[in-house]
């Protein structure tokens, strides 16, 4: 698990989350997602996401990869071909890696969104770092418990 210094002498261990959604005629649904203890595997898991869609455009796909155990994002049926090729080239653009990288070590989200004009379909993919470990104890230290009154 990645840590990070978050004062002196203090570390909190940082997780991060991905997820896939999409949004159509109103309402947004979950495809997939997943936590993982570092951005790198975060991203490659976001990669091979955005793959999957672009090149399932409707199809069957593989089931999910077991080298992560995480579930794979379920298909979308896109009515266009900007779409999937968004996904595609961000998969492999390596500017748009780096920056989704430097996006999650600076604690930021990664995000891409894609839409299909035809339908009005949105599909996002996000990560985000989450703070598993550290926020309980940062909120006990920021916060000073209720005073207690006996007699009330």
């Amino acid at each position: 698990m990645k840590a990070a210094r978050s004062a002196p002498g203090r570390v909190k261990a940082l997780n991060y989350v991905a997820a896939v959604t999409v949004k159509a005629g109103g309402r947004a649904l979950p495809l997939g997602g997943v936590a993982l203890p570092n951005r790198r595997l975060v991203l490659r898991w976001l990669r091979r996401q955005a793959l999957r869609l672009a090149d399932g455009h409707g199809r069957y796909l593989p089931p999910a990869g077991p080298w992560l155990g995480a579930g794979d994002v379920r298909p979308v049926t896109f009515h266009g071909s900007d779409a999937p090729e968004a996904l595609r080239a961000w998969a492999g653009d390596h500017g748009s890696q780096d920056q989704a990288i430097s996006a999650l070590e600076s604690g930021r989200p990664a995000l891409l969104t894609v839409v299909d004009p035809f339908v009005g379909l949105r599909v996002t993919l996000g990560a985000w770092p989450v703070d598993l470990c550290g926020w309980a104890a940062e909120a006990s230290v920021n916060h000073a418990a209720p005073s207690r009154t006996e007699g009330d």
